[in-house]
């Protein structure tokens, strides 16, 4: 059975997309010579279907913001949006400011991406190592659904200037973690996200970080680095090959027969998975094009062609 015949075959949804989308290297080349940068996001997301917010990583952004993006993208598009470094990189759980930290950020507007709104990706620094009772606290604040986040977000303080606390429609949402440190590589870990329902992201990177492959969640969360340098070099043929062969066993509800998993317990079978990938190798402008190549191989109509109107 073909790749795009099995895919049709069960319910799952395979996003393949970037991490980001304002890089000055890419305009020329991926985004065509004088658009202008207010209708960059409008261009990529026609080419993919999902994109990283991650502009929400380093500061909190304002509801002006979310609700720009929400009507520059199409119907059907979805964010997946990167959590403060201030609660993973600064506060790292340490103490009660967690508290008002994470409401601020479940304040700030992200709730009105509404249906556009994907995965949150939390990711930790490689300096930060596994200790069980300060994961647990974190995982602990994460809200699993609208009526959650809307309770926390409604905890806000000052900081949240125009704050936006309720979804129009109750959701579901969805978490992932990425790690940098080797002390992570413990059974005890994915069980902890399991427990949760929280996804391990299955990060690619020539860097010393862990890579593991524990199917924690009822989705799947992968970022691509790059496969010269760490953000840096296109994946060739035969690596794209490798991961639609991978995408599709985790979206089909299994895992791939060679999996490289922390834990022994293998992934539990379902009937389908979504997928959610992202390629983080921007420099020299290879994650746009590299997307679209591995949506290709899957047979997926990755957003169309990009065209712009007006």
């Amino acid at each position: 059975m073909s790749l795009l015949a099995a895919a049709a075959a069960c319910t799952m949804t395979i996003r393949i997309g970037i991490s980001g989308w304002r890089y000055e290297g890419w305009r020329g080349v991926f985004y065509p010579p004088g658009l202008k940068q207010a209708r960059e996001l409008e261009f990529a997301s026609r080419a993919v279907d999902t994109i990283e917010i991650n502009g929400s990583h380093y500061s909190l952004q304002t509801l002006q913001s979310y609700r720009a993006w929400y009507d520059d993208t199409p119907e059907g598009f979805v964010f997946s949006v990167k959590g403060p470094r201030y609660l993973t990189h600064m506060l790292r759980f340490r103490d009660e400011t967690a508290g008002p930290a994470i409401a601020n950020f479940f304040a700030s507007g992200v709730l009105a991406l509404e249906d556009k709104l994907g995965p949150f990706l939390w990711q930790f620094p490689p300096n930060f190592s596994f200790k069980p009772e300060r994961m647990e606290r974190f995982l602990a604040l994460l809200p699993h659904d609208s009526d959650q986040a809307a309770a926390l977000a409604a905890r806000h303080d000052t900081r949240v200037r125009e704050p936006y606390v309720a979804m129009r429609r109750k959701r579901k949402l969805r978490h992932a973690i990425e790690i940098r440190h080797h002390s992570f590589c413990t059974p005890e870990f994915p069980a902890l996200l399991r427990e949760h329902r929280i996804a391990l992201v299955i990060s690619d990177a020539v860097a010393d970080w862990p890579y593991a492959e524990d199917i924690t969640s009822d989705f799947v969360y992968l970022r691509l680095h790059g496969s010269e340098t760490l953000y840096g070099g296109a994946y060739t043929d035969e690596a794209l090959d490798k991961w639609a062969g991978r995408l599709q066993a985790w979206g089909s509800g299994s895992e791939p027969a060679d999996a490289r998993r922390i834990s022994p317990r293998h992934a539990p079978k379902r009937a389908s998975r979504d997928i959610y990938c992202y390629f983080d190798n921007d420099q020299k402008v290879k994650a746009p094009f590299d997307a679209r190549r591995l949506a290709g191989r899957l047979g997926l109509r990755m957003g169309q062609e990009p065209v712009l109107t007006g």
